[in-house]
């Protein structure tokens, strides 16, 4: 049997390149000899135009996703440098916000201290307190030594805190008049009618307001809105801090006594610096002068 004759095929890379050199001496030729209006200029018209327009096309093309893509980088750059920006404003409002509390909590501490110009104090900031959402039981940077001793009153915002509890030597406990163990003796500012002030979670939860009760006075004398102060006969506390206000008040089943609720004059949900006087209530000293 006879084989079959093998037909040979060029490859495509040597068509292509032979193709290529065809093109390139037609150029050539075309331009050397000045060929104009010439069979050369009319092949080379069909031939090189679409293809020139081809390769300008593709040329338009990548150069505009190359510009795209540096005006996307330009962005992301830049949206990189504002975020950045954006980042340390922030910072910086947080900072001058925080700046601007504690500079109108020691406004305030100023103030209060004006108030009660005759006591002296010691200014101190919390620096821990019992679980909760209250401050009823916390500590305070200052101690002994700084003077600080148990059983000594402690004021904020507009007036009494509590009293301190425990003393070491550069901390303090204080338990604040919203304690469920507090118990102080006050009086309406307006009559001087005595009552009895009782710490309450509870209600602080409910109403952010603790409650008094035996509050003896005449009917009607004390109102709401009235000023509820340290009573003269409190065994701990000093004369005349203020506490809070008389927010709900109703007369007792005996029809002698009256009983209600104060708001106090202090934010104990945001406390941070304190004021601790350094005078103590002495009962007994202030009977023997009496």
């Amino acid at each position: 049997m006879r084989r079959k004759s093998t037909k040979h095929s060029i490859p495509t890379k040597y068509t292509l390149l032979i193709l290529t050199c065809v093109c390139v001496i037609v150029m050539f030729v075309s331009f050397t000899l000045n060929l104009s209006g010439g069979p050369l200029n009319t092949v080379a018209g069909y031939i090189f135009v679409p293809m020139q327009k081809g390769i300008n096309s593709v040329g338009t093309w990548f150069m505009s996703r190359a510009d795209d893509l540096k005006s996307l980088r330009d962005v992301m750059q830049e949206n990189r440098e504002l975020q950045e920006q954006v980042d340390q404003l922030t910072q910086e409002l947080n900072t001058i916000k925080l700046e601007q509390y504690e500079l109108d909590n020691l406004r305030e501490l100023m103030d209060l201290d004006q108030k009660y110009p005759s006591y002296e104090k010691v200014a101190a900031r919390v620096i821990g307190v019992d679980g909760g959402n209250w401050f009823n039981i916390f500590l305070i940077d200052k101690g002994t030594r700084d003077g600080i001793e148990k059983d000594m009153n402690v004021i904020a915002g507009s007036g009494l805190v509590g009293i301190v509890i425990d003393t070491g030597p550069n901390y303090a406990k204080v338990r604040s008049v919203i304690d469920d163990a507090s118990n102080v003796s006050g009086m309406a500012l307006s009559t001087a009618d005595r009552c009895i002030i009782n710490g309450n979670l509870a209600t602080m939860n409910e109403n952010q307001v603790i409650e008094f009760s035996d509050l003896k006075c005449e009917d009607n004398a004390v109102a709401i809105g009235e000023q509820i102060v340290t009573s003269h006969i409190s065994d701990k506390y000093l004369e005349g801090i203020l506490i809070g206000y008389v927010s709900t008040i109703e007369r007792d089943s005996n029809n002698l006594t009256y009983s209600g609720t104060i708001t106090p004059a202090v934010d104990f949900q945001h406390l941070q610096e304190v004021l601790v006087i350094l005078d103590k209530k002495n009962i007994q000293k202030d009977q023997e002068e009496s």
